[in-house]
């Protein structure tokens, strides 16, 4: 997943977001920022989830600035843009049918692949597992 963080008054900043690819210390820090299991906190940054999205944009941002807060962490809703690539939602929609899943989350997934960006490499999956 591609994250992009364009605030009014700074640069544009794009991050690489895998979800199995956070150490075990940004997984922890999310899942206590947020009060959700990591799997249950990944489905909410695809589902929109605001408090979930800021967790998000925090562990990104913090990897660069270690002593920005999480208070630090104030955007417009429109200055954060996530993205899936076509194989991640290929490979999303795939799982989420083999459980029975979330319908209304599909038909989303599925109206944004004609815009998503192509894959760079083997795509993975946008959650965690």
């Amino acid at each position: 997943m591609r994250v992009t963080y364009n605030p009014e008054d700074g640069a544009e900043q794009v991050f690489d977001y895998n979800p199995n690819k956070l150490l075990s210390a940004e997984r922890e820090a999310l899942e206590k920022r947020t009060g959700r299991a990591f799997k249950d906190f990944a489905m909410g940054v695809l589902k929109g989830d605001s408090l979930c999205r800021r967790a998000l944009l925090h562990v990104l941002l913090k990897r660069q600035h270690p002593t920005i807060s999480f208070d630090d962490v104030d955007f417009c809703w429109d200055e954060l843009t996530i993205e899936m690539t076509k194989g991640e939602i290929d490979l999303a929609v795939e799982r989420l049918r083999e459980k029975n899943g979330d319908e209304d989350m599909i038909e989303a997934m599925l109206k944004g692949h004609d815009e998503a960006p192509e894959d760079e490499g083997k795509a993975r999956l946008p959650f965690a597992v």
